[in-house]
């Protein structure tokens, strides 16, 4: 079918809240390139929103998949366990940065990892309340509707949201929140709503995601992990789109050393497959009693052998080294561009968790959603799918493969760079 057929269908049958608003489907996808019903192609920057660090349909993930598919599909591994789900289990442990030994549970999403994970800080602590931070997101059920740190468009329809949630800043000294601003804060949520006795767990993103990638501080990440000790709450990080290679390390915590009682994981864990994990110390995810954890999907057959073949492909094709070069190229490019046109500022990276944002006055950082808008829908219409994020709307995040080609960076990046020149021009100096 052609674009102008689906677009139709997708008019009639898709609820308004869940339809695209792109116009063009994807029909056929290899590493860093998709192809539309149209047969169109585009260069990706998004990855499915961070999904597939080593590329659209990589051959090992994808043998992975058409082997498992002709032994078994589905038998709920709480009626008949397999083979799959251990081993994920397993390599899991092994590399997740949790205190002590790690034991884990398998889910189907990033919002299902975190849901879980706040159910078994709970049963752990016998506490109720949850503190999470502003700009800070982590999914559309309603618990963690309730956990972001962003009210539109995540819940702006939907009515009352669950209680014990509390909130505290995130720092981003660019946005004039200090780190020290923000500690002061999360102290005063503890005294003013959030009683430490009371208080279960501290969730997190070690680099902010939909709220603007923004890394938070080493020092910051070592004062909650006393406060946590301090008070017997436990420190929940969530890596759901920090993790898997995406900052240069396999998840961004390792950037600091600092070590939470409980992780989530999700995207990029599988290459595009859904499934998702829940990483804690054996004691903590122990806390709960039998078949109190899990559901019908949760870790999937051909999702775990798609991530166990995502683990292989980081051992054999050094993707965390990539990563890095990938983040160098990016941070390079932005300086240029910060010299060359007065609407980019902030650049900003930790591996190729990369990003800047578009601004109407530099020195005053004002935010310039509209522009970010703009650029994206042009972006697209020249064959660049390109994401925007961030409090303010106003933030370009690259979340590329990991693995793009040279050549189909440059081009994405030329682009992008041509977009720009035809929204807002070049400072005089750049052109001259």
């Amino acid at each position: 079918m052609t674009n102008a057929e689906l677009n139709d269908l997708k008019q009639r049958y898709v609820a308004n809240g869940a339809a695209s608003p792109a116009t063009a489907f994807a029909d056929r996808a290899e590493n860093a390139q998709v192809w539309d019903a149209d047969g169109n192609r585009f260069v990706d920057f998004a990855g499915g929103i961070g999904v597939l660090n080593i590329g659209h349909r990589h051959p090992k993930v994808v043998a992975a998949v058409k082997a498992q598919l002709d032994k078994v599909m589905h038998t709920c591994q709480t009626v008949m366990p397999y083979e799959g789900y251990v081993k994920v289990a397993e390599k899991l442990s092994q590399i997740t940065p949790v205190r002590g030994h790690a034991k884990v549970m398998l889910a189907n999403s990033g919002a299902e990892a975190l849901e879980n994970a706040v159910k078994v800080a709970r049963a752990a602590t016998g506490k109720n309340n949850v503190i999470c931070f502003d700009g800070g997101y982590h999914g559309r059920t309603f618990m963690t509707m309730a956990m972001n740190g962003k009210v539109a468009p995540y819940q702006t329809d939907f009515g009352s949201m669950p209680g014990n949630v509390f909130r505290a800043p995130f720092p981003v000294p660019y946005h004039g929140v200090s780190e020290d601003e923000a500690l002061r804060g999360l102290k005063m949520a503890l005294k003013t709503d959030a009683n430490p006795k009371d208080t279960a767990a501290i969730v997190l993103e070690p680099v902010l995601g939909e709220g603007g990638f923004y890394p938070a501080p080493t020092s910051f990440l070592k004062a909650i992990r006393e406060i946590c000790d301090e008070h017997g709450i436990l420190m929940i990080i969530d890596e759901v789109q920090s993790g898997f290679g995406r900052t240069g390390k396999m998840f961004a915590i390792e950037h600091s050393g600092v070590e939470p009682d409980i992780m989530t994981m999700a995207k990029s864990m599988a290459d595009g497959m859904p499934i998702s994990a829940v990483v804690g110390t054996d004691k903590v995810m122990d806390a709960s009693g039998g078949n109190s954890l899990g559901g019908t999907y949760t870790g999937s057959p051909v999702s775990c052998a798609a991530t166990l073949a995502v683990l292989e492909v980081f051992e054999e094709e050094n993707i965390l080294a990539k990563s890095n070069a990938l983040g160098d190229k990016l941070a390079k490019r932005f300086a240029t561009w910060q010299q060359d046109f007065d609407c980019i500022d902030n650049g900003r990276n930790m591996g190729a968790m990369a990003a800047f944002d578009l601004v109407s006055d530099k020195a005053n950082h004002t935010p310039d959603a509209e522009l970010a808008a703009a650029l994206c829908k042009k972006a697209r219409d020249n064959g660049l799918i390109l994401l925007s994020c961030g409090m303010y709307g106003n933030t370009i995040r690259f979340l590329m493969p990991v693995t793009i080609e040279d050549d189909i960076l440059e081009e994405g990046l030329g682009i992008l760079e041509s977009c720009l020149k035809e929204l807002v021009g070049q400072k005089a100096s750049a052109t001259a």
